[in-house]
């Protein structure tokens, strides 16, 4: 049966972005502002990225942002959209989030992923493990079991404290097949990127449902997928909005990425025909326009994917105009 927006939860995506001649601290405290908003307009649950070296994304430090956006809300679930695990101590991460969690109780969520989050000179700086996040189930099975140490298949004596007893949800995260087999053979919630890989979006839901084995955490497949999306009072004026997402797309497929630029006029003027044809096959699933064409193109979506919950990404230069997009997509969702 067909799902209706009205009957999911919707969830917001945030990197934190650093707009061009703005500061870090701008980025946070807007942050702030739209998880306030979100809040108020019944958004499920409020995510925040790891990525490294970018100029324009500032949740390199993602648990610190996520503890800092839970104190300053009290009921919207606050996570990561995700932890870059390979890129970490798996008992570092399990004291980080059962701190958040001890401090903020039933608010907290932990996505993981194993991409790195970065260029490889960057990853390199992070020590990240010579594997390359091939050995992400061995890390996420030890990070488990530092909050379930009856999952531990070494009677490991090493205690997360906080941590340990902690019910964290714990949700894998993919571009692409391996996250999604895995989150359903370990019986996970699985989350997929749509927003930056469309191509693989139905495919990657499909093989979890398929993979998906019930488990003491889910007796049933839970989905969900990040979708850009940029709502405006018309189609002409959400075009406009997008091409700051554009430029920062165009800027890191050329390998320098910069801070979020200002809308443009034509991008005609910015990019060539082949990375014209480039990034609109990477937007293929992004939605852009009127209240009227975002909830048809959302619905869509819905439609298409079969999932449980949408999270939505909406990368704005100006703060007033992404509050615009968020609070509409908000009020099309319950209609």
């Amino acid at each position: 049966m067909t799902k209706k927006l009205a009957e999911i939860p919707i969830s917001v995506l945030d990197l934190a972005p650093i707009i061009e001649g703005g500061t870090a601290g701008v980025a946070f405290q807007n942050s702030l502002d739209l998880a306030k908003h979100a809040e108020k307009w019944g958004y499920h649950r409020y995510w925040v990225a790891e990525h490294h070296n970018m100029p324009g994304i500032a949740s390199s430090a993602t648990a610190v942002v996520i503890g800092y956006v839970a104190a300053g809300t009290s009921t919207i679930r606050v996570g990561s959209g995700g932890i870059m695990l390979p890129n970490h101590a798996p008992l570092i991460i399990a004291e980080q989030f059962g701190t958040l969690e001890s401090m903020y109780p039933g608010r907290i969520d932990l996505g993981l992923g194993r991409a790195p989050g970065t260029d490889q000179t960057t990853a390199r700086a992070l020590h990240r493990d010579r594997h390359g996040g091939l050995n992400f189930p061995d890390q996420l099975e030890e990070l488990r079991s530092y909050f379930d140490p009856s999952l531990s298949v070494n009677n490991n004596q090493i205690q997360a404290i906080p941590g340990k007893g902690l019910k964290i949800p714990i949700w894998l995260l993919g571009s692409s097949d391996f996250s999604a087999r895995l989150a359903g053979h370990l019986g996970l919630p699985f989350a997929f990127a749509s927003h930056f890989s469309p191509d693989f979006t139905v495919p990657a839901i499909q093989l979890y449902l398929n993979s998906f084995s019930p488990s003491e955490h889910l007796q049933e497949p839970y989905c969900m997928a990040g979708v850009n999306v940029i709502a405006a009072e018309s189609d002409e004026k959400a075009e406009w909005l997008s091409t700051s997402m554009k430029q920062q797309f165009l800027n890191m497929m050329r390998g320098k990425p910069t801070q979020l630029k200002p809308p443009v006029d034509d991008m005609n003027e910015l990019w060539l025909p082949h990375e014209k044809e480039a990034l609109e096959r990477q937007f293929a699933t992004s939605i852009i326009g009127s209240p009227e064409t975002v909830k048809s193109k959302l619905q869509g979506f819905l439609t298409m994917t079969g999932v449980n919950e949408l999270m939505v990404n909406s990368m704005i230069y100006d703060h007033q105009e992404r509050l615009k997009s968020y609070e509409i997509v908000s009020q099309l969702t319950k209609e």
